[in-house]
């Protein structure tokens, strides 16, 4: 039962960003969805030490039991490193994600959903959160940055069309 409900948990949180990507598409207008070459992976390990490993570890392991809800019914924080479904997103995704939180992007498409993530769009400016999810991706094994590239050219020529 309690497994069942953990892949339910994680199929719910994999349809609610599938949604949000075509919120973002429609959000982001023109934009191209891809992050700036310019980010700052030294700034962005820094942001991320002050504003991210408190949940999602100093090295990117995430909370125990991340894929099964707690009692209050959402997910522990995901782990950002190669073990995490981080890299399963495109960059647009990551972004609006980051920005907004979970609870409002999916408020945003008619979606009652809280992952328990925040926004930090009030806290964080746009290349900041561009430099964290820098950082993020430059700890990844080579082909797993690969795979995310491949989804974030995927969805930017879904949002192009």
């Amino acid at each position: 039962m309690i497994r069942g409900t953990a892949i339910l948990g994680v199929g719910l949180v994999l349809v609610a960003l599938a949604r949000a990507f075509f919120w973002t598409a429609d959000a982001a207008g023109s934009g191209l969805g891809v992050m700036p070459e310019d980010v700052d992976i030294a700034a962005g390990e820094a942001l991320y030490a002050e504003n991210c490993a408190a949940c999602h570890g100093a090295n990117l392991e995430g909370q125990d039991d991340w894929r099964s809800p707690g009692e209050d019914g959402r997910l522990p924080a995901p782990p950002h490193d190669e073990t995490g479904h981080t890299w399963h997103h495109g960059d647009q995704v990551l972004l609006e994600y980051t920005k907004l939180g979970g609870r409002a992007l999916m408020a945003s498409q008619g979606m009652e959903f809280d992952g328990g993530m925040p926004g930090f769009g009030d806290q964080l400016s746009d290349q900041e959160i561009w430099n964290i999810l820098g950082y993020i991706k430059s700890t990844w094994p080579e082909r797993v940055q690969e795979m995310q590239a491949v989804r974030t050219e995927g969805e930017t020529r879904k949002r192009e069309n």
